[in-house]
């Protein structure tokens, strides 16, 4: 993608008209019938996707009829679907995500011919790529195109044979872009509904998401023409796929952020007017700084987070940002979850009810850290990227990343030196798990994995704050900087004093170098901003 072509004027009448659609016709109750009849919403989708609203346009090029949103365009769309219905935001997404192979690898002319018409059509799309033995690990696909030939032996068909699971979508797709093995490799093919061997199977009782159809999409002896072969060269397939992970997990980085966001928003709405021992729960410590303020905080740091990944991947200098996309999506879904969670016992039994809708939202988000790569897989690509990164840099990706914020917070009124330290500290974890070659556990990798997430998603907040941020963020920006200091210097201790080789004065050492003692003094005055975040908070 270049620079997207969609102004902030018209993303913004977009997202206008979506929340006046689900005003009209999606409210609370029909919401939750929908969620407990799991009734079908292919009605929804097609009207979402219609002329009055349009909104697939979102993630469609200009050239072939769309509005082309770009990365942000694409953030924020998916943060208000899922602040109204995460299901329904899911069947949207998965027409975004459907399309992304003729996006990023079909031919001129294919491009003509299908991204055309789903933004002329509205036409509702599903990705075919999971299989019941192969999710994450898409190497591992079973279905199969086999070449048909004429009697000169040109290629002139696909014959394609498997079984696709867990596909959004399927039951309902006018169009289905298939990930199947083929003589040079595994590859996409475009296959339209009603083509003969072409059809859906099961369809999923699912926890959560129920507003959205997952089924099955079964392939026997569906042949179709050579031509519907993505790019029209075999063996491209995992390459397509895997150029859009950066915008695909951000999209789902942007559900976890909405649907939390919106958990939060009605623990603090229910706060504000339960009463318990004589006054409101929002004026009280002891649910404000467990239930709000740490969740208010976190869903801060990963929507600064998101907001940079999208603004340089809309830059068009970086077309592809993996490693920033994987760390996205896990600081944005697992605090998605938290947060749901924490709704539900701030509203105590209430929580529990259906009619609350809270304990409805924590069943959906909880999809987030499982689909587009669940939270495990984020952790391997960004343990593996970023230690890369450190062996390139020798050790100083992160030491750089702590000079620069103590450059741009000399004062620490976002707490810039605060998360410096932070920093040091995992830099210092890094040289003495490479020197005992500690990174050979897959445990120790994924705890890395966690810390340098969080902490460059902290890292996105005090910038916001500084180049922007009123007060308030400021405040945020300094929680989140002593979060994040705590969790590296537990890191370190788990990691390294955990890994029991040191003897009393090399961990003394150890922990002197890593600056532990100065990521545990950084807290003075911690209490006093949790309570105004809670003051923030209760309005």
């Amino acid at each position: 993608m270049g620079e997207p072509a969609m102004d902030r004027e018209a993303l913004d009448l977009i997202i206008e008209t979506v929340r006046e659609y689900a005003a009209r016709k999606l409210p609370l109750a029909r919401r939750l019938g929908i969620d407990q009849t799991e009734e079908s919403t292919e009605a929804i989708i097609r009207e979402l996707l219609g002329p009055e609203i349009g909104l697939h346009l979102v993630f469609i090029p200009e050239e072939y009829g769309g509005m082309d949103g770009g990365a942000h365009g694409l953030y924020r769309v998916c943060e208000v679907l899922a602040r109204i219905d995460l299901g329904i935001a899911t069947a949207l997404f998965a027409c975004a995500l459907g399309t992304d192979p003729l996006r990023v690898g079909a031919t001129p002319a294919q491009k003509e011919r299908w991204l055309r018409r789903i933004a002329d059509e509205g036409l509702v799309v599903a990705y075919g790529a999971t299989e019941p033995n192969a999710g994450s690990n898409l190497a591992a696909l079973r279905t199969t195109a086999e070449p048909v030939t004429d009697a000169a032996g040109n290629v002139t068909h696909y014959r394609l044979n498997g079984e696709k699971q867990f596909i959004t979508n399927g039951a309902i797709a006018d169009l289905y872009t298939i990930l199947a093995k083929t003589p040079g490799g595994p590859s996409f093919f475009v296959v339209e509904r009603g083509t003969a061997g072409l059809a859906p199977g099961r369809t999923e009782e699912k926890h959560g998401i129920r507003a959205s159809n997952t089924a099955q999409v079964i392939l026997e002896d569906c042949v179709i023409p050579a031509d519907q072969l993505v790019g029209g060269e075999e063996g491209k397939g995992l390459a397509h796929a895997s150029q859009v992970f950066s915008y695909t997990r951000l999209m789902v980085a942007a559900f976890g952020l909405g649907a939390g966001e919106e958990a939060l928003a009605r623990a603090v709405a229910y706060a504000r007017d339960r009463v318990q021992f004589d006054s409101a729960l929002i004026a009280k410590q002891g649910f404000t700084h467990r239930l709000l303020v740490p969740h208010a905080v976190r869903l801060s740091a990963a929507r600064a987070y998101i907001e940079e990944v999208a603004a340089r991947l809309d830059g068009g200098s970086e077309p592809e940002l993996p490693t920033e996309g994987a760390i996205a999506k896990l600081v944005a879904t697992e605090a998605g979850n938290r947060a749901a969670e924490a709704a539900i016992q701030a509203h105590g039994g209430y929580g529990y009810v259906r009619e609350y809708e809270v304990e409805k939202i924590k069943r959906d988000v909880r999809i987030t850290m499982i689909y587009e790569g669940t939270s495990e897989i984020l952790m391997s690509v960004i343990a593996l990227t970023r230690w890369q990164d450190t062996l390139r840099t020798k050790g100083r990706f992160h030491l750089d990343l702590a000079d620069e914020l103590e450059r741009l917070d000399p004062s620490g009124t976002a707490g810039g030196p605060t998360l410096a330290l932070a920093f040091r500290a995992l830099g210092a974890t890094l040289a003495e798990a490479r020197k005992q070659r500690l990174t050979r556990s897959q445990h120790v990798q994924f705890r890395l994995a966690e810390t340098m997430a969080e902490l460059e998603a902290a890292g996105a907040l005090v910038r916001k704050a500084v180049r922007g941020g009123d007060e308030a963020l400021k405040t945020r920006a300094r929680v989140r900087a002593r979060e994040a200091a705590l969790e590296a210097a537990q890191a370190a201790t788990e990691i390294v004093v955990g890994a029991g080789t040191l003897e009393p004065a090399a961990r003394a050492a150890f922990e002197a170098s890593a600056g532990l003692d100065a990521c545990r003094a950084a807290q003075a005055g911690r209490l006093a901003d949790l309570d105004r975040v809670a003051k923030e908070l209760a309005g």
